[in-house]
């Protein structure tokens, strides 16, 4: 053969849930989340059919740890058996999550299937490909040692892909698992080397003998965002790799930043957001978009921001409009600090005269009263707020001042 293509992927976390907001979705869409890996897992599978690759590189934590139930395995088996009736082959190494899984070796897999060892660096050739593979699991949950150092040496005349779940020097945030450096890995002279671990894509070696990170399958959290998927990598002997990333995943996670600054009323920041919601969300497809949003900058309405039940609720409800599932809505507003129309030391005066009257509980009930009167029950049978509660009237005291002095410190332009 001239050529060889591969398709690399790694941390698929079979089963795996999606943290952080099945709670806050429908049960369509928590249901949808709930499969999201196995979705992921069955496109990797078409992928690879549908680009006619000849081997499919999995380069670890195909599971994530102890399994439920067998059904977890049994779900893999099942997928490699759809790649056993198209001829392609699949080499795979164990990562730190597939040796904490005691079931593991349970569920046989098809001949198609090469799992590289754990004891010691393997080599698998196929003469018909023209493919050396080069590879080693992880035996025990945490492996501390270089593992590159004695991989074996490539094969003149064949397609050398090396398989690693390893931490590389710079993959900071990531347990230093299997640790290595690039030159470590160059110095081994494969047209590729396939990494896992880390859930980042990012190439590692951009010189002649390329290794690369494909990131997850599917983001599992609001720290894993934008597209994830698979490298489709075309191969030929001594040639330098040429790589193609393909997304996969089922739902995409976005951290969403709206800048609030010059903005002058809550009004206007919630138009913002829900610019910056719609914006997102059609970057993302028929994939459902699952975010956190951010407000930032300086506005007068810093002060209203400041409470986050108030502000989660109000961009949640916004969200549903766009198809955006928001995990939480976070403000980090600044009220301005220059340019006042009023005197600071009068700001500063209305600041702790309205301090020590939020602090004069029986003022503020007094205010209270009245409100409470007239809607305190229905705010109560509906779960909004509790009048009575000195804490959320210490809250919504806190959050008026707030609002008060940003208003009076912005500067009209």
């Amino acid at each position: 053969m001239t050529g060889v293509r591969i398709v690399h992927a790694a941390d698929i976390h079979l089963d795996s849930p999606l943290r952080g907001l099945s709670r806050f979705a429908d049960e369509d869409l928590a249901q949808q989340l709930r499969l999201a890996s196995r979705r992921a897992m069955e496109n990797l599978v078409r992928l690879v059919v549908d680009k006619g690759a000849h081997a499919l590189v999995l380069a670890g934590d195909i599971y994530d740890g102890d399994w439920k139930d067998y059904a977890t395995g049994q779900f893999f088996a099942r997928q490699m058996d759809v790649l056993d009736q198209h001829g392609v082959r699949v080499f795979m190494v164990a990562g730190n999550h597939d040796a904490a899984s005691v079931v593991t070796r349970a569920v046989p897999l098809p001949d198609n299937v090469t799992v590289m060892s754990t004891d010691e660096a393997q080599r698998v050739t196929v003469d018909d490909l023209g493919l050396a593979v080069h590879g080693q699991g992880f035996a025990s949950k945490a492996v501390d040692d270089n593992l590159v150092l004695s991989y074996p040496d490539r094969v003149d005349g064949l397609v050398n892909v090396g398989i690693l779940h390893t931490a590389v020097s710079g993959a900071e945030g990531h347990a230093k698992y299997a640790p290595c450096s690039p030159a470590d890995l160059e110095r081994k002279a494969y047209e590729y080397f396939a990494l896992g671990h880390v859930h980042t894509r990012r190439v590692v070696n951009q010189n002649h003998w390329v290794a690369a990170f494909s990131g997850n399958l599917q983001g599992r959290h609001v720290n894993e965002t934008g597209p994830k998927g698979a490298l489709v990598v075309d191969l030929a002997v001594e040639q330098k790799a040429v790589l193609s990333f393909e997304p996969l995943d089922v739902a995409r996670w976005g951290k969403v930043e709206v800048d609030a600054t010059g903005l002058r009323s809550v009004d206007d920041v919630f138009d913002s957001v829900a610019r910056r919601l719609a914006e997102e969300r059609a970057t993302t497809g028929d994939r459902p978009l699952l975010a956190r949003v951010t407000i930032t900058g300086e506005t007068a309405a810093a002060g209203a921001l400041s409470d986050r039940v108030r502000l989660t609720e109000t961009v949640r409800s916004l969200a549903e409009r766009t198809g955006v599932t928001v995990e939480r809505a976070v403000s980090q507003a600044r009220a301005p600090q220059t340019g006042s129309r009023v005197e600071d030391r009068l700001l500063d005066a209305i600041r702790r005269r309205g301090l020590e009257l939020t602090e004069d509980l029986g003022l503020v009930h007094e205010v209270a009263k009245l409100p409470n009167r007239d809607f305190g029950l229905e705010l109560r049978r509906s779960g909004l707020l509790d009048l009575r509660d000195e804490d959320v009237l210490r809250r919504i005291t806190a959050t008026a001042l707030d609002d008060l002095v940003a208003k009076m410190s912005f500067e009209v332009n």
